[in-house]
This record gives structure tokens, C-alpha cells and sequence, in this order.
């Protein structure tokens, strides 16, 4: 099972960015989806970005364009950049990868990176 390493979170202030990154134990050989979640405390985990072959990418409706999911496969990195962000989306952010066969949820999962968006 390939293990991921999220990071980049931290605090911003509303309207700032951060890019967060997700990296890889070892390349991965199979057709796999590699997907953005977020986690409040209390809340369930949504989803909010994936990337796979071909570099289809979807983004859930509340990103509204301000997020962009990319790969960089050299570094076995997938990365989140986080733009115009909102208090909304403080989250506990975890990158999540798995066969595309796969149930969503299913997989290997980060520890999470923390995006706090306050004054």
C-alpha cells in the first residue's frame, strides 16, 4: 500500500493561497485516482478535488475555480493549490489515492495538513 505524506497547510488570511502537496512512498504502476479531501472536526470528510490519467481532474462545486490539482510524477507529488481562500475552507486537508475501480473513500490516505483561513 503506498503511503502519502501531505504538507504545505498553515494559516492564511482570507483571500491568500497556499499550495499543498501530497507525496508519494513510491511511483505508482496502476491506473489510480489521486483526490483532495477535507475534514472539520465533528463534520464528514468532503471531497473536494481528483486528478487521474490523462489528467482528467474534476473539482467539487464549491471550489468555483479557485483550487487547481496538478501532478508532478518525478517527485511522486500531487499538489492542491488553494487560491482565494475562505474561512470556509479551513479543514483538515487529506490526499487520498486509489485504483479508479475503486470505491471513493477506499485507498491510501495522508495524516492531513491543516489550512486555517482567519484574520
Amino acid at each position: 500500500q503506498v503511503q502519502l505524506v501531505e504538507s504545505g497547510g498553515g494559516l492564511v488570511q482570507p483571500g491568500g493561497s497556499l499550495r499543498l502537496s501530497c507525496a508519494a512512498s513510491e511511483t505508482i504502476l496502476a491506473v489510480t485516482l489521486t483526490s483532495w479531501y477535507r475534514q472539520v472536526p465533528g463534520k464528514e470528510r468532503e471531497w473536494v478535488a481528483g486528478i487521474r490519467s490523462r489528467n482528467i481532474i474534476k473539482y467539487a462545486d464549491f471550489v468555483k475555480g479557485r483550487f487547481i490539482i496538478s501532478r508532478d510524477n518525478d517527485k511522486k507529488t500531487v499538489y492542491l493549490q488553494l487560491n482565494n481562500l475562505e474561512p470556509e475552507d479551513t479543514a483538515i486537508y487529506y490526499c487520498n489515492r486509489r485504483p479508479y475501480s475503486s470505491a471513493a473513500g477506499t485507498g491510501s490516505w495522508g495524516q492531513g495538513t491543516p489550512v486555517t483561513v482567519s484574520s
